[in-house]
């Protein structure tokens, strides 16, 4: 909202009014932003909390200082979604699709978190929402950010390609006067398929249409979608099994925010697209005040659930983080690099699916379940060990480090 009085205001030519022009600026203030909306309204917020008794409620799983933290505010996610909403709707342009996009599927997710934690809390059930209403309102988002990144008109790629290209249907060339000279192997071209990013591999351009042999988009949504809501619910719920630790999903969620934020602004960027080689998303420039409003909200939220931690974020918060990070990232076309940039979330994931799956099997062939961790997921198996909670969640969010590091290699390494 204030992009536009500011406008307003530099049509007038009020001195600094032309500051919100630059995008670097109005992420800057959106990251100061939600830094300083998570950590006043946070503390209100907890005194709240802890006014209505929301606690959480603890099962004893035998973990060092794990009983500790019974009664510990929950819900505070509430703090995280406050604290990336208020500053994008300050300082981002509201009628941008990729903002508008990530707007929705922060609520949607944050109301499906809100609601578990809501039965939790208040109703006294441990078990929360059901799994399958989860699942529904997780397909709901995927379907929703699905269609609109296949079928908006606005959400377009430019990319590179060599002077004898035969143009395909819904293509047009373009020239970038900020790119400073055109190659004069290449031209440029502007599409609304669905090419994708895939890493380590030169030429590393794909399009899901050509697996069903669509070159018309009038039938690749029906592939594009479904894999949307895979990652989706994918991404989302490895944020939630991560969750179990103080500080451990938030500081791992603002490291991949990080990343993601290197990745919206070359990729928005038509003179760093045109060096690295990379597709050029018009618009996606708005995405960098977004994911800086996120990452602020998270390192924010770090201020009161680090060790030992005075409030823990819930479903509302682990959930939202999780599709924010997943919707986000198929936004500016990077989804498959999910796996080395969420590796923690994923080898969370993976401990639990496997667990569970090798208790299964032993026990129907030996009549006795086995296990390959302490216990699962992975985390809580380094806690049995006796490793401190504080030095796992420091390890993990090194891990988390290197593997940021490793995936905006990618933009060079093929």
């Amino acid at each position: 909202m204030l992009y536009y009085f500011f406008e307003f205001l530099d049509r007038l030519n009020f001195p600094g009014a032309g500051l919100f022009d630059f995008i670097s600026f109005r992420a800057s203030m959106a990251l100061i932003a939600s830094l300083l909306v998570s950590i006043v309204i946070g503390k209100r917020m907890i005194q709240g909390l802890r006014k209505q008794q929301i606690g959480e409620t603890v099962r004893d799983l035998g973990l060092a200082g794990q009983l500790e933290k019974s009664g510990t505010p929950t819900m505070g996610g509430l703090i995280i979604l406050a604290s990336i909403l208020v500053p994008t709707l300050l300082f981002a342009k509201l009628h941008n699709v990729y903002v508008i996009t990530m707007i929705l599927a922060t609520i949607w997710l944050g109301l499906i978190g809100f609601l578990d934690d809501y039965i939790k809390v208040f109703k006294k059930n441990k078990e929360g929402l059901k799994g399958r209403f989860k699942v529904i309102g997780q397909i709901g988002v995927g379907v929703l950010v699905g269609s609109i990144l296949y079928f908006s008109d606005d959400v377009r790629v430019h990319k590179r390609v060599p002077l004898d290209y035969s143009l395909q249907k819904d293509e047009v060339f373009v020239t970038h006067e900020h790119v400073q000279e055109e190659d004069e192997k290449f031209r440029w071209i502007a599409t609304d398929d669905m090419t994708t990013t895939i890493p380590f591999i030169k030429g590393n351009e794909f399009n899901y249409n050509w697996l069903i042999g669509d070159s018309n988009k009038s039938y690749g949504w029906l592939l594009f979608i479904p894999i949307v809501i895979f990652i989706v619910i994918s991404v989302s719920n490895g944020a939630n099994m991560t969750d179990g630790l103080d500080g451990l999903a938030t500081g791992t969620s603002a490291i991949i925010g990080l990343a993601l934020a290197v990745f919206a602004y070359v990729s928005s960027n038509a003179r760093f697209a045109d060096y690295l080689n990379v597709m050029y998303i018009p618009q996606a420039e708005e995405l960098v005040v977004f994911i800086a409003a996120f990452v602020g909200a998270c390192i924010g939220f770090l201020w009161y659930n680090s060790y030992p931690a005075q409030v823990f974020m819930g479903d509302t918060g682990s959930l939202a983080l999780g599709g924010i990070i997943a919707v986000f990232a198929i936004s500016v076309r990077k989804e498959l690099l999910i796996p080395v940039l969420c590796g923690v979330f994923l080898i969370e994931n993976l401990s639990v699916i496997l667990q569970v799956g090798y208790f299964k099997l032993t026990k129907q062939r030996f009549g006795e379940g086995r296990r390959i961790f302490l216990m699962a997921p992975l985390h809580h198996h380094f806690q049995k060990k006796g490793i401190h909670e504080a030095k796992i969640v420091s390890r993990f969010w090194i891990v988390g480090i290197l593997l940021a590091v490793v995936t905006i290699i990618t933009l060079k390494l093929r």
